[in-house]
């Protein structure tokens, strides 16, 4: 059952439990407490929703960091990771395999809102080697989801 709800939820955030139990064919009290459980184990560790912010008014850059640092004795990547992740403009960190080790991902109104950020805040830290920003220009997917599908133009051409 665990399996599924999560499948479930990875889908749609919005389902409701009694949704899921008749989804599931379970009852909605083993669901309810199968999900408390999943989110006291921090399987499920939060619900959001993707939202495309190119169609509001509201600006906002997403950049992409490679990072590389110097792991640090008996504790590899976590420890520099955490330090990175507790700023507020990261939204994602991930270690990498490749031609560097952590990948940032930080959000901010304009592009030298994130240049100062990886100029002053990341950038100087004492295990950071080298960084590489790149801009996100466009999102056409993200977190599985289409963006702006393009719409086939149905209607039929009239000629003279």
């Amino acid at each position: 059952m665990r399996q599924e709800i999560l499948g479930i939820l990875e889908q749609n955030c919005k389902v409701t439990v009694d949704d899921l139990a008749t989804i599931l064919d379970n009852p909605k009290e083993d669901i309810a407490k199968e999900l408390t459980q999943l989110e006291k184990e921090q399987i499920i560790c939060g619900y959001h929703t993707i939202i495309n912010w190119d169609k509001t008014n509201i600006h906002k850059v997403t950049a992409l960091i490679e990072v590389k640092v110097t792991p640090q004795r008996g504790q590899g990547f976590d420890k520099i990771a955490e330090r990175i992740y507790r700023f507020k403009e990261v939204t994602a960190v991930y270690l990498m395999s490749g031609g560097f080790d952590l990948t940032v991902i930080i959000e901010g109104k304009t592009m030298k809102e994130v240049a100062l950020f990886v100029g002053q805040k990341l950038a100087p830290l004492e295990s950071v080697l080298s960084t590489g920003t790149h801009f996100v220009l466009k999102k056409y997917k993200d977190h599985g989801i289409i963006l702006e599908e393009n719409k086939k133009d149905e209607r039929m051409a009239v000629t003279p």
